[in-house]
């Protein structure tokens, strides 16, 4: 099995970032991931189906958000939080604070 495709730091893209995080499954996963870190991904299983939840996993991981690591038969996904710092400073912490605020239904203050 080959590994995963993650784009190199430098390969991030500002716009296909926002696009992966556009998607309320894929922006509760990102907001889920930078509260527990590195988790199985069966771990998000009431989320949606097996298949939506691959095609999300891919999404977030072309984009350079997320990185998947197969250990065995199991695949964990986990943030690129120092990637995306570096690229994009701030980016992450915005998004997230913003995804809880909203999941919350509470106001930005």
């Amino acid at each position: 099995m080959r590994p995963p495709f993650h784009p190199d730091r430098d390969q991030l893209d500002l716009v296909t970032i926002l696009a992966a995080l556009s998607d309320p499954t894929r922006l509760g996963i990102v907001a889920t991931l930078s509260e527990v870190g590195e988790v199985s991904c069966s771990s998000f299983g009431d989320a949606a189906t097996k298949t939506a939840l691959s095609y999300h996993y891919a999404k977030l991981r072309e984009a350079g958000v997320t990185r998947t690591r197969i250990d065995g038969t199991q695949r964990f996904i986990s943030l690129r939080r120092d990637d995306l710092e570096e690229r994009f400073p701030g980016l992450l912490d915005s998004v997230v604070t913003n995804a809880r605020r909203t999941k919350l239904g509470g106001a930005a203050s």
